[in-house]
Order: C-alpha cells, then structure tokens, then sequence
C-alpha cells in the first residue's frame, strides 16, 4: 500500500494504535484531529519509536461542518490515496452542534458524509475508504428523523447505534455510486476505550471488572487495518481475525438511496 492515509479520529485509543501500526510499516499517515496539542503529543510518541515516522498532523473538527469544510478545502489534490473513517463519539446526553443538529449524529454520520463527499474530487480514482461501524448497527434501522433526533427521541448507545448504521448506509451507496472505490467496513467488536465510559455511577466498576474483558486498542483496529491493505476490490465486511461479504442484513438499496438524498438535502448548499 503506497500513498498517505488520512485517519480521522487520530488521537483517540484506536486511532493511534492505527496510526503508530502504519507508521511501522512505513506509510505516511495524516492525522485528522479536533485537539491539535493531544495530537502532537501522540504524535511526538510514536516518533520515539519510530523517527523516520511520516505523520501530518490537520485540525479536524466533526461536529463543525465549518470545519469540515476548512479542512477539505485546504487539503491538496492527490495528497491523501486512503480515508480511514475512525473518529466516533458516544455523547453522554442530548446536545446540539453549532449547526444545530445532535452531537452523536454529527460526529458518527453528518461530518464523514459531507468530508468524503468534498474529497472525492481530491483523491485518486480508485481511493480506498474503509469505514469503522459498530456491532450495535444489528440493532438499529434506518428510518425517517433519525438523522434529526429530539431530546425524547435520544438514548445514549441508541442514537449512537442509529448514527452508526447511517454510516454503514452511506459506504454501502457510496460504492454503488463510485465503482472505482474501494470501499469496506470494519468492526473492531467490543474495545477497552474512552468510549465506553457513558458517564454512569457504575463506570468504576466497569473499569475494574469490564474493560479487562475488552479487547485493547490495537487488537480492535486490527480488522481496520487488514482492510486498508487489502487487494479485494468489493465491498467486505472485516470482523474478527477474518472478512466476509456485506451481511445481507444490512443490504437494502432502496433505504440507502433515500437516506443520501436526504443527507444531502441537509448538508449541502
């Protein structure tokens, strides 16, 4: 694999088990990122180890379409060959971006959307995109409002499983619309990270007798990373220590279509 991968998410557990896994390899990592001083500090780490490292480090902000946009504009043609969409967020309550729309949704669907769809015209014909979604997604389904979701509508791991099957849609039509992307989804299971400290009383607990049960950050990006070397041209499903086609659960065109529309009616002016 040749080329830069851009990483969202760069400084969160897995982004930078990922980042410092492609830095051992040898390959150029941009390292897209809202904290730009946690991301020097991940940054100058993994250089420790690994001084010829490449790694850019670009401000990216999710939850700012201002700031997607920003970063998109001033990223250069040609400049990144791969997308790697990791950054995700499990908001601990009900709360807007300032645009307007929920935190988790932003975050986890609206902020990927519209930065894949700016790129496009920046990156090779046959760009890899590999998508990090969430065993949670078996639970939710795509319905109308749930890129809109009220403060009644909201529940943590819910609106979360919600915008993460959005994310799945969007791949999914992404590659039928772009047959030249290479296009795969990751599952990186259940993971000892931030991300599953929801804020709760009984958080402590989980972090004494839970998160030793998880996997550790790099074990859980391991199915990312095997998709991003690939030379499988269609669609898969990384899971595990394996790929397997898209599960059929999750292939319904008809619904995919209609929530690009509707994502684009949202986002793009």
């Amino acid at each position: 694999m040749s080329g830069r991968i851009l990483i969202t998410g760069a400084t969160g557990s897995m982004g930078a088990a990922a980042v410092e896994a492609l830095a051992s390899q040898g390959t150029s990592v941009l390292m897209a990122c809202r904290n730009l001083k946690k991301a020097d500090v991940v940054r100058k780490d993994i250089l420790t180890r690994f001084p010829d490292a490449d790694l850019e480090i670009r401000q990216l902000d999710l939850a700012s379409l201002e700031s997607v946009r920003r970063f998109a504009q001033d990223l250069e043609p040609g400049r990144v060959s791969a997308l790697f969409h990791n950054a995700g967020v499990i908001s601990k309550g009900y709360s807007l971006t300032c645009d307007g729309f929920e935190n988790t949704v932003s975050v986890n669907y609206l902020g990927p959307w519209l930065l894949t769809r700016l790129l496009l015209p920046k990156l090779p014909e046959h760009a890899r995109m590999v998508f990090m979604v969430s065993l949670t997604c078996r639970f939710a389904s795509l319905k109308p409002g749930m890129l809109q979701p009220t403060p009644k509508d909201f529940t943590q791991l819910g609106t979360y499983a919600s915008a993460k099957r959005a994310l799945l849609s969007f791949s999914l039509e992404l590659s039928r619309r772009y047959s030249g992307l290479q296009v795969h989804l990751a599952d990186p299971g259940v993971v000892a990270s931030d991300m599953i400290d929801l804020g709760h009383w009984y958080d402590p607990l989980a972090d004494r007798f839970f998160k030793p049960l998880c996997k550790k950050p790099l074990d859980g990006v391991r199915p990312a990373l095997r998709a991003l070397a690939t030379t499988q041209t269609e669609s898969r499903f990384f899971v595990g220590k394996g790929d397997k086609p898209i599960p059929h659960r999750y292939v319904t065109p008809l619904q995919d279509a209609r929530l690009w529309e509707e994502t684009e009616q949202l986002l793009i002016q």
